[in-house]
């Protein structure tokens, strides 16, 4: 098969022909039919995530067609599925307490082992695919993978956004704006913060109450005066100090902080504003990944019309385009992700 291989940190992927992946007793083989590109699959390229070594295959961010079925697999050949990025065991006390998210021996393609930038891929534990909803395109299916799954159990399965609060979001990238769309949806009042001001406009196109240009500066001031007091929830989505403190600084008495944004490499231990915390009698969540029982409640928030994910695809790519969007993560990018459409160019 035909795949994208990191084979040296901060340097196009390798476009090369590699055997097709073996089926787990327990899994299944996809026909991958789109793969998001991800910050965190950045994370890896530049050699800041821990468990990506070079000769890897990224992308967790998938969805595809089953190929073929394990025998533990109760998936079917021809069937369309779409996959968390955490596959997790199933058996162990996390899963069993329905926090599958936490598994200690949860499987990680993209990180710990071949993903999908590549026309095939094999998932293991595949309790955790979810069958892809007829009216759903796949395009925007794999934009949902990390992103959209990790902002709706963030504000949902974590810090309990409730309509009419005031949810502030640090990052309009791929999460952040997730974010903002499931917030609307949930009768919350939404306030975005980013540095790129095209990014700014197009939140505020979606729906976004009011946008704050961080290159101003008193972010979290000005998030205080707008909602008069503070956000009653407030998201950070970069996973650097300086949005991770505005997340916390911008709350009111009671608020809580979630983090969202992924620190790791530099960026992995930080200096933050504990006094105001103190001061203030916050609660701080950390969020990663989705508990896959936890599909249907998002798929049918998706089915119903009450929130549309298509406005968060900016470009459809080829396989051989990725290392230029990852490329890209290096500065401020513009509005809206990428997915690889294209595996044979």
């Amino acid at each position: 098969m035909r795949a994208a291989v990191l084979r040296d940190y901060n340097a196009d992927l390798s476009i090369e022909t590699v055997p097709d992946p073996d089926c787990p007793a327990d899994g299944v083989v996809l026909r991958v039919m789109a793969c998001g590109i991800c910050r965190s699959d950045w994370h890896g390229w530049t050699g800041e995530h821990p468990r990506v070594k070079p000769g890897r295959i990224l992308g967790h961010e998938y969805c595809g067609e089953v190929v073929a079925a394990g025998p533990l697999a109760r998936w079917r050949v021809g069937d369309r599925v779409v996959a968390p990025f955490i596959l997790a065991c199933g058996a162990c006390p996390s899963c069993q307490s329905g926090q599958s998210h936490t598994c200690p021996d949860q499987r990680l393609p993209g990180f710990t082992e071949a993903g999908a930038y590549a026309e095939y891929v094999a998932v293991p534990f595949a309790h955790n695919l979810a069958r892809l909803p007829e009216g759903l395109s796949p395009v925007v299916a794999a934009g949902l993978g990390c992103r959209v799954t990790t902002a709706w159990h963030a504000l949902t399965g974590r810090a309990a956004l409730q309509a009419g609060e005031w949810l502030a979001i640090h990052g309009t990238g791929g999460i952040g704006l997730s974010a903002m769309l499931i917030g609307k949806a949930l009768g919350a009042r939404v306030i975005v913060v980013d540095v790129v001001p095209e990014k700014l406009a197009h939140a505020l196109a979606l729906g976004a109450d009011a946008a704050i240009d961080a290159r101003e500066g008193e972010v979290a001031a000005r998030i205080l005066e707008i909602t008069g007091g503070g956000a009653h929830l407030s998201v950070e989505a970069l996973g650097i100090a300086a949005t991770t403190n505005g997340s916390i600084e911008c709350l009111r008495p009671l608020g809580r902080h979630v983090q969202v944004g992924m620190p790791v490499g530099h960026t992995a231990r930080m200096e933050i504003n504990m006094n105001v915390v103190y001061m203030r009698n916050l609660a701080l969540y950390g969020t990663r990944g989705m508990p896959a029982w936890r599909y249907p409640s998002l798929l049918a928030l998706i089915e119903t019309g009450q929130v549309d994910f298509a406005p968060l695809i900016a470009r459809e790519v080829a396989l051989s385009g990725a290392s230029a969007e990852l490329r890209a993560f290096n500065g401020p990018t513009p509005p809206g992700v990428a997915i690889i459409t294209n595996f044979a160019a």
